[in-house]
This record gives structure tokens, C-alpha cells and sequence, in this order.
């Protein structure tokens, strides 16, 4: 009786996506993206892998040195009664030193702004995807509209 062991592949990596801020992309140009570990709480992982999260109105900052994501609304875990967490909270992000010197210099030397776009289990640990994006103006935005209205139309014609 021999057993065929599967062996570890690294690249193999499960991930299962909890939110996705789609608005962000819409509304900030995303020049480079980092992924950042969350320090939270029992119950606000519970209440993570139930779901219970909105990411679209959080930003990410740098103060004294650390980053930290605020307005990211984890609901609170119904089981966790009293012992439950504040849902708006400002949770810290874990990042090496030389990724957050890398932010410090770009959000403070352009005027950059940390978005994140979205958040998600990676081998079991809560991570969230932090974009260093520059805000689009109105025009900006018009324009990707209308390109993708132009695109629309194009592939109806062609599908007929």
C-alpha cells in the first residue's frame, strides 16, 4: 500500500478574498501595491471570515514611524458578547522596516495616499493590499468612462 504524498509547493499559495474596494482603482491612479499583515483581535478575525467587513471609506497612514489603517469597518462578532471589538477602530499594519521607509519617503515627498484595495486570508493569516495611488481629478475620471462606454459599443458591433 503506497501512498503518493503531495509535496509542498510554495507558489501554491490558497488565498480566499474577504473584500475588494473596487472604487478605489475608479477613483486613484494605483502606482505600486504592497501587501501589509493585520494586528487585530479574536473576534475581529471571526467576524473577518464571516464576512463582516467594509473597506471603502479606509485610508492607510504613517504616524511615529508605524502605519495603521483607519475607517476600516469590521462589524462586531455577535458570539463574542462583551468582549467584542470597536468596529472603526484604527488596527496596525505590519510591514518590514525597509517597505515602511519606502512609504514614509513617497506619501511625504509626492503626496501620495495609501488605499487599500482589498483585503484577504493568505495561509490563514488576515492580509490587506495597500495601493500607493495618486487621486484622479473629474476629467480624469470622465475620460475612463467614455473609453469604457467607446470599448461597450465596439463589442456590440463586432458581436453582431
Amino acid at each position: 500500500m503506497t501512498e503518493k504524498r503531495e509535496k509542498y509547493n510554495p507558489f501554491s499559495v490558497s488565498i480566499k478574498i474577504i473584500c475588494e474596494n473596487r472604487k478605489a482603482r475608479f477613483n486613484y491612479e494605483i502606482l505600486e501595491t504592497v501587501e501589509a499583515g493585520l494586528m487585530l483581535t479574536g473576534s475581529e478575525v471571526k467576524s473577518l471570515r464571516n464576512g463582516g467587513v467594509h473597506i471603502g471609506d479606509a485610508y492607510g497612514m504613517i504616524h511615529k514611524g508605524e502605519a495603521f489603517l483607519f475607517n476600516a469597518h469590521i462589524s462586531p462578532y455577535k458570539g463574542a458578547s462583551h468582549f467584542n471589538h470597536e468596529p472603526l477602530r484604527m488596527r496596525k499594519l505590519l510591514l518590514h522596516r525597509h517597505e515602511l521607509d519606502k512609504l514614509v519617503g513617497r506619501t511625504v515627498e509626492k503626496g501620495l495616499n495609501l488605499v487599500p484595495l482589498k483585503m484577504y486570508f493568505k495561509k490563514g493569516v488576515a492580509k490587506v493590499e495597500l495601493g500607493l495611488g495618486k487621486s484622479k481629478k473629474k476629467g480624469d475620471k470622465r475620460t475612463v468612462i467614455k473609453k469604457r462606454e467607446l470599448q461597450r459599443d465596439l463589442q456590440r458591433v463586432l458581436k453582431r
